[in-house]
């Protein structure tokens, strides 16, 4: 009962001195001298290119209404009644602020009055067109007309009197000074209709300015937008040009923000803007305006950019990070950021050159979509470690399987193993022979499959694994 085992333990005692034996070939002998060997290093290698990369400049700004209002009382009067508070969502022509209209009310009334009297003086009733009013036809100067020419048949009939010597030279006199204050009567009527004409349109110049202030006394919103403060309340008393609301517009913001003066050259309207919103995605917008001047304190130049905000996310005066597309041909020297390496704030990458690789580091700029911007330390064509992670100093050389050291330790592990199956089959009954050789089938298989990897103690622990498993 015990002898199989003292067989197994034969066959474990095999595998272990043939494994210790594989070892031993690559040890030193004592008294030899130890030669340093270079350190191996493999992985995948990558070529360094010019890579796309848009010169983009990245600036700092914030959000302004599109429209800010300060709206400001037109006449002086005492808040009757408040519409609209901070936040409030107006429209355009809804009423915010309304003053008392009784004294308005009643200037607007005299006004009309005071037409009313002119048009009658000329004979205009109501309804008619001052534009249809033909002075002639004025009842004064139809009158000065009729006197003018009464006067002028007078001194006609006299004169043939005169001619004949029915009359004295005075009485034609008297008849030519008649004619004559009667022709400056009929001028002075036809003046004096024209002057009530032009007194029309000054009278109705006075009602519509009178009837603008009774409007004035409602104070409506320009356009449509929210309330950002409110100075008055009911009671308050106003007077022409105090501010009462300020209202803006933020369906749409212009983002604003300033470039250096390097880039001055190279800022363009229309050029891509991608804007970094803290909470929110990022949005792109294109540059709308730019200011024709530098600022003289900063050396920067002013851009704004607009950004629809129809549903009210963006606020005005929030800050925002943004990046100007100033190229978008542009090209520079980019690896993927698995390439570079970072210890004590120094970057680095591993570069090959003759078949060592070695520390090279570098200056990174931007990165995007899984690459890094080199500044400095590589140049193109340069040969790198594709993933820094696996880099050290040493001679590179691509992934392989030695099968120099592979095809001794195999052939010892199937040595082994014969072995093995021999010690077993003497210690077993004759009635397991033919298990005995079909373990012997199988064993011989496994021993002989070279995995592509296997190293060759992997390979005699594998081998023995299976035939004592079996």
């Amino acid at each position: 009962m015990h002898r199989p085992r003292q067989g197994l333990r034969y066959v474990l005692s095999l595998l272990w001195i043939a494994h210790l034996g594989c070892l031993n070939d690559s040890a030193p002998t004592p008294g030899t001298a130890v030669k340093q060997e270079e350190a191996v290093v493999e992985g995948e290698t990558l070529i360094v290119q010019l890579q796309p990369w848009p010169q983009v400049a990245k600036v700092q700004g914030s959000f302004a209404a599109d429209e800010l209002a300060v709206i400001a009382a037109k006449v002086a009067g005492r808040v009757v009644e408040v519409n609209c508070d901070l936040g409030d969502q107006v429209v355009t022509g809804q009423p915010l602020i309304k003053l008392d209209t009784a004294d308005y009310e009643l200037l607007a009334a005299q006004a009309e009055a005071q037409l009313t009297q002119v048009r009658a003086a000329v004979g205009l009733k109501e309804g008619d067109a001052v534009e249809n009013l033909n002075p002639m036809n004025a009842p004064p100067v139809r009158e000065g007309s009729a006197v003018l020419d009464e006067a002028k048949q007078a001194v006609k009939r006299l004169e043939k009197l005169f001619s004949q010597g029915a009359i004295v030279a005075t009485d034609l006199e008297v008849a030519q000074a008649a004619a004559t204050v009667a022709d400056a009567r009929y001028n002075s009527a036809l003046n004096s209709v024209r002057e009530k004409i032009a007194l029309i349109g000054v009278q109705t110049a006075q009602r519509a300015l009178a009837e603008d202030r009774l409007r004035d006394t409602t104070i409506s919103a320009p356009f449509s937008g929210m309330i950002q403060n409110r100075t008055v309340a009911v009671g308050s008393y106003v007077n022409v040009g105090q501010p009462v609301v300020e209202l803006v517009h933020i369906s749409v913001l212009r983002y604003r923000a300033a470039v250096p003066e390097r880039y001055v050259s190279s800022l363009k309207i229309g050029q891509r803007v991608e804007l970094h919103l803290h909470g929110q995605e990022n949005r792109e917008v294109r540059v709308t305006r730019i200011s024709p001047a530098l600022d003289p304190a900063s050396r920067s130049l002013l851009f704004e950019a607009a950004v629809p905000n129809e549903d009210g996310a963006l606020r005005s005066g929030s800050f925002a990070q943004a990046d100007i597309v100033l190229d978008e041909d542009s090209q520079t020297i980019a690896v993927p950021n698995r390439t570079v390496m970072r210890f004590a704030g120094v970057d680095k990458v591993w570069r090959i050159v003759d078949g060592k690789v070695a520390e090279a580091v570098v200056q990174i700029g931007r990165e995007q979509d899984g690459l890094s911007e080199i500044l400095a330390g590589l140049k193109t064509g340069d040969i790198v470690l594709a993933d820094g992670r696996s880099g050290r100093t040493g001679r590179f050389q691509t992934k392989a399987v030695d099968s120099a050291v592979a095809a001794p330790a195999i052939d010892a592990a199937a040595e082994v193993v014969q072995t093995a199956l021999e010690t077993s089959t003497l210690l077993r009954p004759s009635g397991d022979a033919s298990s005995t050789a079909s373990l012997e089938v199988q064993t011989s298989a496994e021993a002989k499959r070279v995995p592509p990897s296997l190293e060759a103690d992997s390979a005699s622990r594998s081998t023995a694994q299976s035939a004592l498993g079996r």
